[in-house]
């Protein structure tokens, strides 16, 4: 419930513009340039006309489960009503992209990112919130497969048609089809990898903006969402779907970091460059360029900071010294 003497609209109005405000803050030009569109969308659309003008019905845990999981690959700046992705889950759970892209944003008061940037508001919104967050924090293995397998029953398909759809990108269109493999576990192990794998690429992109978070290269191409700690040496639970254990790094850039001739401070997210990479024979531009970005700050990402755990893990593991 709001404050005594606050109505639940003026309530929703002070967080919106308090998370806004700390958001323009936080992320500089980029969210500034898109400054009309996300007031509209959130502030304006979602705090009036959803309260005022839209019927109250409760949350379920499923419906809470899909926007979590759409949270996690969506820009935070890009979460409105006018977000496609926003608009078709809109459709399939029978709510407004405006109540859709609200229930984002009450999501995004439990990340602790938004917390550190000391945002107030809806201090007592959804339990529902709370605990699916902080359940699928513990369990990322489980978010994207429990997603597919929600969606599959509210539009009466089957899993694996849920499944293609969500997989049909241009990355994915070399691999073989799921129908390939044959029924049974082989193919539910094929399908959870899959399904796992795209959803960290996108939570990572989202992320970062969809850009690189050293050189901030935007064209997703080009574009690697690359574990800290490795996959082979990752918790299946807690740790390889993890958006913490991600950083969107452009092809080179990625390679780089893979082979341990970057890597990322732990504190304070400086680039650290490898002795073993600035002795490398290069052009003297190549060289200017890559050693450009030595010692500046990787770009802060929207929701999901590193964790520091697996910054450490790097740069004790990985890095070339």
């Amino acid at each position: 419930m709001p404050p005594a003497g606050i109505s639940v609209l003026g309530h929703a109005t002070l967080f919106y513009r308090g998370l806004y405000a700390n958001l323009v803050k936080d992320r500089g030009n980029d969210h500034r340039r898109n400054q009309t569109s996300f007031r509209r969308s959130i502030f304006l659309s979602a705090a009036a006309g959803t309260l005022m003008n839209t019927p109250r019905r409760n949350w379920t845990r499923e419906e809470t489960i899909l926007a979590f999981e759409l949270y996690c690959r969506t820009p935070f700046g890009r979460i409105g009503k006018s977000n496609p992705d926003i608009i078709r889950l809109a459709e399939i759970i029978g709510r407004t992209p405006d109540a859709v892209a609200f229930k984002m944003c009450n999501l995004a008061h439990c990340d602790p990112v938004h917390q550190a940037r000391n945002v107030s508001g809806l201090a007592h919104g959804s339990k529902t919130d709370k605990e699916v967050f902080e359940e699928f924090s513990q369990s990322w293995d489980e978010l994207a497969m429990n997603a597919q397998e929600i969606l599959a029953r509210m539009t009466n398909k089957t899993l694996l048609e849920v499944v293609e759809e969500t997989l049909k990108t241009p990355e994915g269109s070399d691999l073989p089809g799921l129908d390939s493999f044959p029924a049974g576990d082989i193919r539910e192990q094929v399908i959870k990898t899959r399904v796992g794998q795209d959803f960290f690429r996108k939570a990572v992109l989202a992320n970062y903006g969809n850009a690189c978070c050293i050189t901030g290269i935007a064209e997703p191409r080009l574009l690697i969402a690359s574990h800290i700690k490795p996959w082979a040496v990752s918790n299946d639970r807690t740790e390889k779907l993890n958006p913490r254990n991600g950083l969107c790094l452009n092809a080179l850039h990625d390679r780089a970091f893979d082979q341990g001739l970057i890597t990322v401070d732990p504190e304070d997210h400086r680039i650290i460059i490898s002795r073993q990479l600035a002795e490398v024979p290069m052009e003297q531009e190549t060289r200017d360029w890559l050693m450009h970005f030595k010692d500046q700050k990787i770009a802060k990402p929207g929701s999901f900071l590193p964790d520091p755990d697996f910054l450490e893990y790097h740069n004790e593991k990985i890095f070339l010294k």
